[in-house]
């Protein structure tokens, strides 16, 4: 019995489109909505205790790249010259983010933009190269990806993507989970490529009871038009709410890529398509405390606050505000600042620091 030509060619289109499939299920990456994070600790480690002074410090490391290049995705257009840094690039950077590490010596490191397995960055993992030079001051960490990829078809990449949430600290970490941000809408193919936002949630326990769970993020760019920001930012604020609800004290940190009220009009015209003239930042600062508060990133001091110094040439220095920590009113705030004395040659966005006391057993 033979087939007929119509039938096999109607099973070779089918057969293709199984290997495709295939492929496209083998070279992406699929994360549940709630999963354990890695987490690991060495050695025997101190716990967190009541009333102690904590110091925070939030980053956006932009992948060790260094201030030298302005990559493809720097420029409105998406034209940017540069497509990935040089390798000494990335081990300059590593030096300068150690020293300042190591100068600062935060208790809490919240870290968003660190590769591991990208052909960008030779493939390096990041976070273990941090944990390399920085393992007498942090024997705890936890990890979660929100880009990852074997291959990306796109034509300024052409090879595999990792990028993910790294948290360091110096007390132990007891668990550690990866919740999924709401994603930006594409197609089906698209979205297998794109990145998955996620929230990294670590949980450090304190001497004698209690808990403080640290929340590391990097919201979505390039997402306006949509109303993507505002669902992860209702997704976050949900579980606050939760935190708020069970007497947990918390900590959030990260790159949110939100404006506070008035960054908006400073900005040059080819620069506010990123962002929402009416920040969806306000639906959290508007429940809890914050580092920068709205009133000190955008009142008349508010440059001592900026974050971002974006590699477009056309910026000449910082010039707005994306980074925050967001607190448990449980936590009593003592001292804040953006390091930005020395530290604008490293990334595209400068380190948030904020001290504060623990509650105390009473």
């Amino acid at each position: 019995m033979s087939l007929s030509r119509p039938f096999r060619l109607l099973l070779i289109i089918a057969l293709l489109f199984g290997a495709l499939f295939a492929l496209l299920h083998a070279l992406t990456w699929r994360p549940a909505a709630h999963e354990p994070a890695p987490l690991a600790c060495n050695g025997k480690v101190a716990q967190l205790q009541p009333g102690q002074a904590l110091k925070v410090m939030t980053w956006n490391v932009q992948y060790l790249a260094g201030k030298r290049h302005v990559f493809w995705y720097d420029l409105p257009g998406g034209d940017g010259p540069d497509e990935r840094p040089s390798s000494d690039d990335l081990a300059a950077t590593l030096d300068e983010v150690v020293r300042v590490l190591r100068d600062e010596q935060p208790d809490l490191v919240l870290l968003q933009e660190l590769h591991d397995g990208a052909k960008a960055s030779d493939y390096q993992d990041q976070l273990a190269l941090l944990q390399e030079r920085l393992a007498d001051l942090y024997p705890c960490s936890s990890q979660a990806f929100y880009w990852k990829a074997a291959f990306v078809p796109h034509p300024r990449i052409l090879g595999s993507v990792g990028m993910k949430l790294g948290t360091l600290s110096r007390f132990q970490i007891a668990r550690a989970e990866r919740l999924q941000l709401p994603e930006i809408p594409s197609d089906p193919l698209s979205r297998q490529f794109q990145l998955k936002r996620a929230l990294l949630v670590s949980h450090l326990p304190i001497r004698g009871g209690g808990e403080l769970v640290a929340i590391n993020t990097h919201f979505d760019a390039f997402a306006q038009g949509d109303d993507t920001m505002r669902r992860q930012v209702q997704m976050t604020d949900a579980l606050l709410q939760q935190l708020q609800a069970g007497a947990s004290a918390w900590i959030l940190g990260g790159d949110l890529n939100l404006l506070p009220p008035g960054q908006f009009q400073h900005l040059p015209e080819n620069q506010r398509g990123w962002y929402a003239a009416d920040s969806e930042l306000q639906d959290l600062a508007g429940r809890y405390p914050m580092i920068p508060s709205l009133q000190q990133a955008s009142g008349a001091q508010q440059a001592q606050w900026y974050t971002h110094y974006p590699n477009d040439p056309a910026a000449s220095g910082p010039d707005r505000t994306l980074d925050y920590l967001f607190y448990s009113p449980r936590l009593t705030p003592f001292a804040s600042q953006v390091r930005q004395h020395d530290t604008l040659g490293i990334s595209d966005h400068l380190p948030v620091i904020g001290r504060f006391f623990l509650p105390s057993e009473e």
